[in-house]
């Protein structure tokens, strides 16, 4: 049935609306940007909500500093639907934040050599010059950027979408955590802060929370993140395996999906310990080597060349992660995150597989991508879901 001419937008009133010139439309469609999804009897260029979702991307992306062949390349490999409006505007947002968080990295490097110079020094040495370039330097590819928020997008959409267990990980996570006041907390490796932004009516107002990540970058984007959320926070560039604080200064100590990541664990156990408090406790979160198992295996019965998760997880998982944190603590306990996974729709679960850092990406392009859509449909049509595992938890360690 064909759609009625009222449900798209002529390229001029796309024009008037949006305050893009005729030509720069006209140019997205020459190039292939953006195509019209439809043209009428006279040959007018009509575009549909989808296109304009489309074009609202463009604009986002150019808005950033990404030319138009990165843009078209950064869409032709999209995993989000075209038009999953949420989920693009989060992904968007998400970038926007990584942004605003350099630009105050460096904007902090330049108010450092503007203090030095009106302190009386006569000049900026070569330490401070090259200091402020690697700065401007860290994270400028932001058409990676985009990637990456675009495949972690895919990721936490699968996950709040088909998720059994209502509460969520991070709410469920820190509800596990003391509710007593006056606690000092330390997280190491806090990532974006999303921790803490997600469970902000919860947090009690006198604790004291240093985050700690090695991206100086990512600590930015932290405290961009918590800038309006309660709470007492300060934020320093650390590295688990060399904490730098005092032996005994912390009642908690989080490790939040990260230790999996540190290439001597026996020693970032042994840090933990010891600025923790007798009796302080530390809480490290991981999976298990059933987490998301369904999800291999279909992709491996596809094609048995493709990967989609990471093997750093059996660095440190459920299974054997007591024994990495055994030895300095006596006490240590496994709790589980009780959840899994029902999917019943193709997209959002080829959107989960492509998004990994593993080679799945590169494997189902094309020909091979149509191929296993058409498969994973017929499948869910024959099934109606798909029971994924999800398997996640964390231990707790006592420091006696």
């Amino acid at each position: 049935m064909k759609e009625p001419r009222q449900a798209f937008l002529t390229t001029g009133q796309i024009a008037k609306r949006t305050g893009l010139t005729l030509r720069t439309l006209r140019y997205y469609d020459a190039i292939g940007l953006l195509k019209p999804a439809h043209h009428d009897d006279t040959a007018a260029r009509l575009y549909s909500r989808e296109d304009l979702i489309r074009l609202q991307r463009i604009q986002t992306l150019k808005y950033i500093g990404l030319s138009l062949a990165e843009i078209a390349q950064i869409l032709s490999r999209d995993t989000l639907p075209e038009q999953d409006l949420r989920a693009s505007l989060r992904m968007q947002k998400e970038l926007m934040r990584k942004k605003m968080a350099h630009m105050q990295y460096v904007t902090k490097a330049i108010d450092e050599a503007l203090t030095m110079l009106e302190g009386g020094e006569q000049e900026v040495g070569w330490d401070e010059l090259t200091a402020m370039i690697q700065t401007v330097h860290t994270e400028k590819d932001w058409g990676e950027q985009y990637r990456s928020a675009a495949r972690l997008q895919a990721r936490m959409a699968l996950y709040d979408r088909y998720s059994a267990n209502g509460t969520g990980w991070h709410r469920w996570f820190f509800s596990r955590l003391p509710e007593e006041g006056g606690l000092k907390v330390l997280e190491l490796g806090c990532g974006d802060g999303a921790l803490w932004e997600r469970s902000r009516e919860r947090i009690p107002q006198d604790w004291s929370v240093t985050l700690t990540d090695l991206s100086p970058g990512m600590l930015e984007e932290a405290r961009s993140r918590l800038a309006g959320v309660p709470g007492r926070f300060r934020f320093l560039a650390a590295d688990a395996e060399e904490i730098p604080f005092h032996d005994g200064e912390f009642d908690i100590v989080i490790a939040n999906h990260m230790l999996y990541h540190v290439m001597d664990i026996p020693r970032a156990a042994a840090e933990m310990h010891r600025v923790l408090k007798p009796g302080g406790r530390l809480y490290a979160s991981t999976m298990s080597l059933r987490h998301l198992r369904e999800v291999e295996e279909l992709a491996k019965a596809f094609d048995p060349q493709i990967e989609v998760l990471d093997p750093v997880l059996e660095r440190f998982h459920l299974e054997n992660g007591a024994a990495h944190l055994s030895p300095p603590f006596r006490t240590v306990e496994c709790i589980r995150y009780d959840d899994h996974l029902l999917v019943d729709e193709a997209e959002p679960l080829i959107a989960y597989i492509t998004s990994t850092p593993m080679n799945a990406k590169e494997r189902l392009v094309g020909e091979a991508l149509q191929r296993f859509r058409s498969e994973l449909k017929a499948r869910l049509e024959r099934e109606g879901s798909l029971y994924i595992t999800k398997d996640t938890g964390f231990f707790l360690a006592v420091k006696s």
